[in-house]
């Protein structure tokens, strides 16, 4: 079988399947393991999936710079911005993640709504900036400029002293086996630290990222109590967070 040609049979057991174990594959092609692994090392160096032990997960196509995550799915990132500013209340303290979603939540939050901001994004405080009734809270540190958000330690002595409501997390991908997964290192601390800090944590994710994986482990799926996405995300893709008990809020 010529190289090309098995690399996209691996691709398409992947979309297929949601994962690739390379034991199995390798039997069912009637190729070496070390072949499938070679085949899957180079597919990942070209972004097509992420490697993981013992085979590989769809990669997120959620990798493009903050102006080109803005253009994938805009519709169902207004949807969802809308629909999480609906679940936060008067009075609560709610920590808002960076990333193009959370930027709709910030528009869509009532202009009469009484309630603390704390976000680590100079883009998300801008949004709230008409919000006057809105108390915003701005953690600094080291400005990360793929995703426009603060880092380093800084952020994260500053995120030690909170203990707010809700946490509405950006993430790259979701995935049943991998978590909640982004692309760098220091931002799935950051994430990591600010899910901690709250009483539960809202996941915004648009239909693409589901079932994928990034290379970073933000939080594992215990720890979420809901996540966000369009309409247009199929059900059976859902299915697997509702049997974990997350409540699932199609927009």
């Amino acid at each position: 079988m010529l190289t090309s040609h098995r690399k996209q049979q691996l691709l398409s057991i992947l979309k297929r399947q949601g994962q690739l174990i390379a034991k199995e594959v390798s039997q069912a092609m009637g190729v070496s393991e070390d072949t499938i692994r070679r085949d899957l090392r180079e597919l990942a160096q070209e972004g097509l999936l992420q490697r993981v032990h013992g085979g590989a997960l769809p990669s997120s196509p959620a990798i493009a710079d903050f102006a080109g995550r803005e253009r994938i799915t805009p519709d169902g990132k207004v949807a969802i911005g809308r629909a999480a500013a609906k679940m936060i209340q008067p009075g609560q303290v709610v920590i808002l993640d960076g990333g193009t979603t959370s930027r709709q939540l910030a528009r869509h939050m009532p202009l009469d709504l009484k309630s603390t901001v704390i976000t680590h994004s100079p883009t998300i405080a801008l949004e709230l900036i008409n919000h006057l009734n809105v108390e915003v809270i701005l953690i600094g540190g080291r400005l990360f400029r793929h995703s426009v958000v603060a880092v380093g330690a800084s952020a994260m002595e500053a995120i030690a002293h909170i203990h707010a409501d809700v946490f509405f997390m950006g993430v790259t991908g979701v995935h049943p086996r991998a978590g909640l997964t982004t692309g760098d290192y220091e931002e799935a601390a950051i994430k990591r630290a600010l899910s901690h800090a709250a009483a539960e944590t809202i996941v915004l994710a648009s239909s693409e990222k589901l079932n994928t994986a990034s290379p970073y482990a933000v939080v594992p799926l215990a720890e979420i109590s809901g996540i966000i996405t369009d309409r247009s995300a199929q059900k059976s893709l859902l299915r697997p967070y509702e049997k974990l008990g997350i409540t699932i809020t199609r927009a």
